[in-house]
């Protein structure tokens, strides 16, 4: 309470307190650069003006905080409620309101690298968007006219792709696009490199990346518009960036992943030599498999031919005329055997014939007496006033009687 002892005290208004207690701040160099841990809580992150508005808070008090676009625009990670950061920044009293507050020059996560940290939440994001799926994958052709490389002319990769091109697949034909591959400069570069290329449609497969580096360095590859330039690409891409151990963004949404530029080379077109090696074993297993199939429409023509000698005209033919020899052979052979016994029989016959032939009893010294056309069987029939004939084997004779 006022005595009058006290000196009189100065009537200030809020605006003159607000001013002094700032420029108390302002003009305190402990307060101008400090280095505040916190975690983030009631973030707004206005995107029409690019201002961050949030509240950095511990177990026991909270500060607000602002970080303008200017700043805001250089960071790699988004920042998220509940996140530790580390921020930097200087101390002062916002003179509306009175209320002292950070404003934050640069913020780094706490425990982990804003790099990775802002890779990791790209990735989630665009992996959210369906960008690395892999039914959008374009498969790469079998053997493509052209190749198109998007790296640094001045780089070791672009020497490694162009020897390996040219060595595995001499006919290939190579379109060199230039670009930075590290830096702010390079990703709208490798982004035009992108669309001008897969828009001229002169390429069957595009190559894009760099030799290794830091994660600063192939930084220019995780870009979100480069992604999406890559995704949209109707030309298969192949994405070669660092070592096999490294991986951007343009890795994930790419047609296919080679772990260094060389490999991508090799992923990109065939080895002539295997060409070579295949086509002859190809033209070996063609040239068996013709063998075999003539052998068997061979075999088949043989036993249709077979069949056509067997049921055509010609063979029923022969058929008739090997039936006519066969009952012609059959049948000479009946007459033949019925000839045999006739003449069997008729030999018989004959002999018996023979044997009851008068004439054959007449050889052998005997006479026929005939008289008056009878047989003369002995000598008491012959009547001895006539005469009578004799008959020999070789003649007949007259003869009469002389006596008894």
């Amino acid at each position: 309470m006022y005595t009058p002892n006290m000196p009189k005290p100065t009537v200030l208004s809020v605006s003159q307190l607000n001013r002094y207690l700032k420029s108390v701040l302002d003009n305190d160099p402990r307060l101008n650069i400090i280095l505040l841990s916190g975690e983030i809580s009631n973030l707004t992150d206005h995107y029409r003006s690019g201002h961050i508005y949030l509240s950095l808070k511990d177990e026991r008090s909270v500060i607000r905080a602002v970080m303008f676009a200017g700043n805001a625009r250089r960071l790699r990670f988004r920042p998220q409620d509940g996140m530790k950061v580390l921020c930097r920044g200087r101390v002062t009293v916002y003179e509306p309101t009175g209320q002292y507050q950070l404003y934050i020059e640069d913020m780094q996560p706490d425990g982990v690298g804003a790099l990775a940290l802002a890779f990791d939440q790209l990735k989630q994001r665009l992996a959210a968007q369906g960008l690395f799926d892999s039914a959008h994958k374009k498969p790469l052709p079998r053997f493509p006219k052209t190749v198109g490389v998007i790296t640094s002319p001045t780089g070791a990769a672009v020497q490694d792709i162009r020897n390996i091109l040219f060595r595995r697949y001499p006919c290939i034909h190579v379109i060199m696009c230039p670009v930075l591959v590290q830096g702010d400069g390079a990703p709208p570069q490798l982004i035009d490199a992108v669309r001008r290329l897969d828009k001229s449609r002169l390429c069957d497969v595009i190559i894009i990346g760099r030799g290794g580096g830091s994660m600063e360095d192939l930084w220019a590859f995780n870009d979100e518009g480069l992604a999406h330039a890559v995704y949209q690409c109707r030309t298969p891409v192949i994405s070669a960036v660092g070592h096999e151990t490294d991986f951007t963004i343009c890795d994930f949404v790419s047609d296919m992943r080679a772990p260094t530029p060389s490999a991508a080379a090799e992923l990109a077109v065939p080895d002539l030599r295997d060409l070579k090696s295949y086509y002859r074993s190809q033209r070996q297993y063609l040239s068996g498999l013709m063998e075999n199939r003539l052998r068997r429409f061979s075999n088949r023509h043989l036993q249709l031919q077979r069949r056509i000698d067997l049921s055509g005209p010609q063979a029923k033919t022969r058929r008739m005329v090997d039936r006519y020899h066969f009952y012609a052979r059959h049948l000479k052979q009946i007459m033949d055997k019925k000839n045999s016994i006739e003449e069997l029989k008729l030999k018989k016959t004959a002999a018996k014939l023979e044997s009851l032939n008068p004439l054959s009893v007449l050889s052998r010294g005997f006479t026929l007496t005939e008289q008056d056309g009878k047989i003369i069987p002995n000598a008491a029939a012959l009547d001895k006033e006539k005469e009578f004939t004799l008959t020999f084997c070789d003649g007949t004779v007259t003869a009469k009687a002389t006596g008894e």
